[in-house]
């Protein structure tokens, strides 16, 4: 006679034969076959954080118009962090814990990525940022790999930023302009520190001597006392570094006439909207992005850009771009693994070479100094300068793509 624990388990047994024998489940089968889900976290009231969605968007449409990830769909999942920390560690463990997603590309702020690191790594979801500066992100992947692997960076950590900088100064700053001084102007954040540092190593070899150095808080609303010092200085272009503010220096500098070039990197004035969120202030200042209208960063450049403006009706933040291109490069090595499965997903991801809409679409390696982070140089991205003339921006570097001669207001001094 038979124990009734025994009878359990020889049911058991005979069910889980069962089940071997007839293989994967209905529900598991479906499952399988179902969309494979990309989530996205940002915050939807900044131009740059809508385009993120946006881009995300885009791609799917276009990986789903082509076939999917191997016959599967590809659905976005976007949610809203509201530029906080709290909430998108929140949104991000949803997507991965209860939305069941593959991939998430997430936020623009460095400080939001940092935060949401080391969750990529606890749940081992693939990540990727379209845009946060800090090399903090890609220092904790190159210090520790097998745990931070999970993260990527979709643009250039600050000191890539910097050098561009410097590069894109010799060649029209510099040697067009005949600019010799210039003083470096940045707010304190985690993505300005390394700004800064390299800023200070590669100007002087650009051919600018740095004559002054001015970090201020973020929360600053009278820049008055900042410019009034630098032009005590004379330098010939004020070399920035902001993001988290925009509009309010960058009105000073007009409705003052401070007779300084201001260059480097204006984050905000990157977006489409800056002329009219400046009433026309931004004349003549120049910044970093990632496109501009009509300029081919590759052979997919403008095929986007015209998918873009046709779907929404206007010309995105550069993050439109890196989401995209992030995005593509997700499905890419999904494509290639043919899983979901992170570890292979993150091998694959490793792999990626692609014309992207920014440019060469690849990532440093685990022995590179800044590992997963988009490659910058020739033959790579390099991202692009534009600057603002009569209400538009138009492209000034670099020089190979963009034929645009720089002008200023003129209450701007240059070297005669």
């Amino acid at each position: 006679m038979h124990h009734p624990f025994t009878h359990r388990l020889l049911l058991l047994a005979s069910v889980a034969a069962c089940l071997a024998w007839l293989g994967p489940q209905p529900a598991l089968a479906q499952r399988d076959n179902g969309p494979i889900k990309i989530g996205v976290v940002s915050e939807f009231a900044a131009v740059v954080g809508e385009a993120i969605a946006k881009g995300a968007e885009l791609a799917a449409a276009n990986i789903n118009a082509h076939g999917g990830i191997n016959g599967r769909k590809l659905e976005i999942i976007a949610y809203d962090d509201h530029s906080s920390a709290a909430e998108a560690v929140r949104d991000f463990q949803r997507l991965a814990e209860q939305d069941h997603v593959s991939a998430i590309i997430t936020t623009f702020i460095s400080e939001v990525a940092l935060a949401i690191e080391p969750w990529a790594a606890r749940l081992h979801i693939p990540t990727l940022t379209p845009a946060a500066a800090s090399n903090l992100i890609s220092k904790q992947v190159h210090d520790r790999y097998s745990q931070y692997k999970y993260m990527f960076e979709g643009w250039f950590p600050s000191p890539i930023l910097a050098q561009s900088v410097c590069d894109s100064s010799r060649d029209t700053l510099v040697k067009e302009l005949h600019l010799s001084t210039a003083a470096i102007v940045s707010e304190d954040a985690d993505w300005t520190k390394p700004l800064d540092a390299t800023y200070e190593k590669c100007l002087p070899k650009a051919g600018l001597k740095v004559v002054d150095f001015v970090n201020f808080n973020p929360d600053t609303t009278d820049f008055t006392p900042i410019f009034n010092h630098i032009e005590g200085k004379n330098p010939n272009v004020m070399i920035m570094g902001i993001a988290h503010v925009g509009v309010q220096p960058t009105a000073q500098w007009y409705s003052q006439r401070v007779p300084i070039a201001m260059a480097g990197i204006n984050a905000q004035a990157s977006n489409n909207t800056f002329w009219k969120d400046t009433n026309g202030a931004t004349e003549g200042v120049i910044t970093q992005t990632g496109s501009a209208p009509g300029v081919a960063l590759s052979p997919t450049t403008l095929a986007v850009q015209k998918a873009y403006v046709d779907k929404y009706h206007n010309f995105p933040a550069f993050t439109g771009f890196t989401a995209y291109d992030g995005t593509m490069a997700f499905a890419e090595a999904m494509k290639r693994a043919n899983s979901t499965d992170p570890d292979k997903v993150v091998a694959e991801m490793e792999k990626t070479k692609f014309e992207g809409s920014v440019g060469h679409y690849e990532f440093y390696g685990r022995t590179d100094e800044f590992t997963h982070a988009l490659k910058y140089g020739p033959g790579y991205a390099t991202g692009i300068f534009v600057q603002w003339q009569n209400g538009k921006q138009v492209c000034v570097w670099p020089t190979d793509k963009c034929t645009n001669k720089l002008e200023f207001p003129s209450f701007v001094k240059l070297p005669q």
